[in-house]
C-alpha cells in the first residue's frame, strides 16, 4: 500500500503496517522523533492500523502537537506513580498545559517534601516502557461501571454526549479514561521534574470541593530538562508580574479580575506603542476605525460565535434583548464594512481597530498581562478580491518582520489548519483558505511549521511565534483568512464589469493583545526599556538643596525637549539616590554637584553604572536624540538594553 507523507512524497508499505512501522521505516526513532502521528488529519496513535492512500505527518517533540501528546501521556505516568504510593487517592482529570502538565486528585495530601519520592516511582515506571495501549468502551454503562470507584470520573462520562467514542488508556496495571492519543511507550520520557504542588476545585468551580494539584514537565532529553530549568531561574527575574507593579507600570485587582490596570509610566509605555503601531499603519495604507464594545445577540448568531463561542463571551440581558460584550472585533467591522457600497476600485480595503476585547478565562489561568479577561487587539480586517490574497499575506509578513525586528524579537511561522469541530464554512472553502496561506508563505520563502487541527473555527491562519531574549516562544501576531464571515454578512464589491462580488476577507494582528505584547516586552528587556519607549528616560540627582534650581531649570529643558524627566530632590545621600534611580531603570542618570553647578555641565551615568563624567547638557540631548528618533536598542553610551 501506498502512503502519503507531510511533503507529499510517498513510501510504499506491506499492508497492516502501522504508523509505528511507518515511523521506523523512516528512522524517526530518536526520543523527540515520532511522538506523535496525525492520519488523513486526525489525531491518531502509532499503534493504528494505515490503510492504502492515507496521508501520514508525525509530530516530533518540538511540534505543539507533539508536546501535548509527550505530556498527556506524563500525566498518566505521574498519576500511576502517585496510586502506587497513595492507593487511597482518586485521580480526577490531568491535562497538558503550555509548559508540562498537571494532575488533580482528591484523597490526597502531600508535599514537596515527597517529590524525590514520586519522581523516583515515576522513573520506576518509565524503565519498565510499557506500551500505551487504546481501549474503547463499548457503551457509557460499560465506562461507569469500570469506574465505579470514582466518582470524578463518573461525573466526566455522565457529562460526555451519547454520540461521543469514549476510551481509555493502560500501562501497566494502570488504566485512565482518556481520549488520546498517547505516545507508543514510555521509554521516550527521557527526563521528568515535579514542579510544585496547589489546590484547585474540582472542575474549577469554588463551590465544588479543593483538590491537590502536582504540576510536572517531563522531556525527551535530559539536556532540554536542565536548560529548562535554568531558564525558569533567568525568568524569575524577569517575572512581569513582579516587575510590573515594582517599576509602577501595572497592577491587577481583587475588584477586576483578569482586568489589568495599566500606570501612568505603563501609559507611557502603552502610548509609545500604538504610536509606533499606528506610524506603521499609516505607512501601508490603513484606516482605523473604532466599533462599539457592546452589540446584540441577533449580531453574535449571525457571525457564528454566539454558537461557537459562547462559552467565552460575557453576556447580560437589558430591556428584553441579550447582549454580548465583543470578544472579538470581527463582527463590528464586518458592519463598518457595510455602511457603503464599494467598488473593485477601493480593494484592498485595509481596516484597523485597536479594540478593547473581553473574553471568559477560568481564574486559576488568569496571569499577570499574559492571561486576562480584558485586552486590546492591534486588530486589522483586509477585505479584497481572490487575486489580492497572496500579495495582502506578503504584505503583512513584512509588515510584522519590520515591528519585530524593532524589539530585537525573532519569531517562526505557524499554518494552523481547520479544527476537528466546531467550525463554519464548507470544505471546498477551507480548502481554498488553506492552499491561499501555503503559497504565501512558500513564496516568503521563511521555514514554517504546519500545526494540524488549532485553526479558528472560521478559517486556517498564520500564527506568529516570537522569540525573546531567554529563548522562549510566545504566540502573538496572526494572520487568518476567512471566506465565511464576508458570506454570512453578505458582503459585496462591483466588480469591474458592473457584477456584484464577494470579497475575501484577513483577519491580521500582529502585536495580538497589546497587554501581552506588553508583558513580553517587560521580561524582554527584563524592565530595561529602550530610550523610546522608557518611562523614565531622565533623572537628576541633586547633592545638596543649592544645586536644586540648576536641576529645575535643566529638568525643564530636557522635558521641554520631548524627555520624561524628574528631579530627585530628596535628602538621601548621592549613593542611595544612583542606587534608586538603577533600581527603577532610569535610562540616564544625571548628577549635580558644585562643579557641574559652577560649570554648567551635569555628571552622566547610565544604569548599567557606567559612569561617562562631565557633559555639555546640548551634547546630551543631541545624542538622546539621535536614539530617540532611530528607535535604537542600544544606549547612545553603548550599553544594549536586552541584556
Amino acid at each position: 500500500m501506498r502512503i502519503t507523507l507531510k511533503d507529499n512524497s510517498s513510501v510504499d508499505l506491506p499492508s497492516g503496517s502501522t504508523a509505528k512501522d511507518l515511523a521506523d521505516h523512516l528512522h524517526l526513532t530518536a526520543p523527540q522523533q515520532a511522538v506523535g502521528v496525525s492520519i488523513n488529519n486526525k489525531k491518531s496513535d502509532l499503534t493504528h492500523l494505515l490503510q492504502d492512500g492515507d496521508k501520514v505527518a508525525f509530530w516530533n517533540f518540538e511540534d505543539p502537537a507533539g508536546k501535548e501528546v509527550f505530556w498527556h501521556t506524563s500525566a498518566h505516568v505521574l498519576a500511576q506513580a502517585i496510586l502506587r504510593l497513595w492507593p487511597e487517592a482518586k485521580p480526577t482529570i490531568g491535562p497538558p498545559i503550555e509548559n508540562g502538565f498537571y494532575y488533580d486528585f482528591a484523597n490526597l495530601t502531600i508535599s514537596d517534601a515527597d517529590f524525590e519520592r514520586i519522581e523516583k516511582e515515576m522513573q520506576t515506571i518509565i524503565s519498565e516502557n510499557y506500551v500505551s495501549k487504546r481501549e474503547v468502551f463499548s457503551s457509557k454503562e460499560e465506562a461507569l461501571k469500570t469506574f465505579s470507584d470514582n466518582k470524578y470520573k463518573c461525573e466526566l462520562i455522565n457529562s460526555f454526549a451519547g454520540s461521543d467514542e469514549l476510551s481509555g488508556y493502560r500501562q501497566g496495571e494502570f488504566f485512565d479514561l482518556c481520549r488520546g492519543p498517547h505516545l507508543y511507550n514510555l521509554g521516550k520520557i527521557k527526563a521528568l521534574k515535579l514542579m510544585k504542588t496547589a489546590g484547585a476545585y474540582w472542575r474549577g468551580d469554588s463551590k465544588n470541593e479543593m483538590l491537590t494539584r502536582v504540576y510536572a514537565i517531563t522531556f525527551p532529553d535530559r539536556k532540554q530538562l536542565k536548560d529548562y530549568l535554568h531558564q525558569l531561574e533567568e525568568a524569575k527575574k524577569r517575572d512581569h508580574k513582579i516587575l510590573g507593579p515594582k517599576l509602577d507600570l501595572f497592577s491587577v485587582k481583587e475588584e477586576a479580575p483578569g482586568m489589568p490596570f495599566i500606570h501612568p509610566k505603563g501609559m507611557i509605555v502603552w502610548n509609545q506603542l500604538l504610536s509606533y503601531i499606528r506610524e506603521c499603519l499609516a505607512k501601508n495604507d490603513y484606516v482605523e476605525i473604532k466599533t462599539p464594545t457592546v452589540m446584540t445577540r441577533e449580531l453574535w448568531e449571525r457571525s457564528g460565535h454566539w454558537s461557537n463561542y459562547r462559552q467565552n463571551m460575557f453576556a447580560f440581558q437589558m430591556e428584553e434583548r441579550d447582549f454580548a460584550i465583543k470578544p472579538m472585533n470581527c463582527p463590528g467591522g464586518m458592519l463598518y464594512y457595510l455602511s457603503n457600497s464599494h467598488s473593485y476600485r477601493e480593494l484592498p480595503m485595509r481596516v484597523a481597530e485597536i479594540g478593547n476585547v473581553h473574553r471568559y478565562e477560568p481564574s486559576g489561568s488568569l496571569s499577570g498581562l499574559f492571561r486576562v479577561r480584558s485586552f486590546h487587539q492591534d486588530d486589522a480586517h483586509i477585505f479584497m478580491k481572490p487575486a489580492d490574497i497572496e500579495t495582502e499575506i506578503l504584505s503583512i509578513l513584512k509588515l510584522a518582520h519590520e515591528i519585530y525586528s524593532t524589539f530585537d524579537l525573532t519569531y517562526h511561522l505557524e499554518l494552523s489548519t481547520r479544527p476537528e469541530v466546531n467550525t463554519i464554512g464548507s470544505d471546498e472553502e477551507w480548502e481554498r483558505a488553506t492552499e491561499g496561506l501555503k503559497k504565501a508563505l512558500d513564496r516568503y520563502g521563511m521555514p514554517y511549521r504546519i500545526n494540524e487541527g488549532d485553526g479558528a473555527f472560521y478559517g486556517p491562519k498564520i500564527d506568529f511565534h516570537i522569540r525573546d531574549a531567554l529563548n522562549r516562544t510566545w504566540q502573538c501576531g496572526t494572520i487568518q483568512l476567512d471566506m465565511a464571515l464576508p458570506e454570512k454578512f453578505a458582503l459585496e464589491y462591483t466588480d469591474h464589469d458592473g457584477s456584484r462580488q464577494r470579497p475575501v476577507m484577513l483577519h491580521r494582528a500582529i502585536f495580538g493583545s497589546v497587554e501581552r505584547f506588553f508583558g513580553i516586552l517587560i521580561e524582554h528587556f527584563s524592565g530595561r526599556f529602550p530610550l523610546w519607549i522608557s518611562p523614565q528616560q531622565v533623572r537628576l540627582l541633586t547633592v545638596a538643596d543649592r544645586h536644586l534650581p540648576y536641576a529645575e531649570e535643566v529638568s525643564k529643558t530636557i522635558r521641554q525637549a520631548g524627555f520624561h524627566c524628574e528631579v530627585d530632590n530628596t535628602g538621601e545621600s548621592v549613593s542611595k539616590k544612583v542606587r534608586n534611580a538603577q533600581m527603577s531603570q532610569v535610562n540616564y542618570i544625571l548628577t549635580i554637584g558644585d562643579k557641574e553647578f559652577e560649570n554648567r555641565t551635569l555628571n552622566l551615568r547610565t544604569r548599567d553604572n557606567v559612569v561617562h563624567g562631565e557633559i555639555q547638557l546640548t551634547d546630551l540631548l543631541r545624542n538622546l536624540e539621535t536614539e530617540l528618533k532611530s528607535r535604537s536598542l542600544t544606549s547612545a553610551y553603548g550599553t544594549s538594553t536586552s541584556t
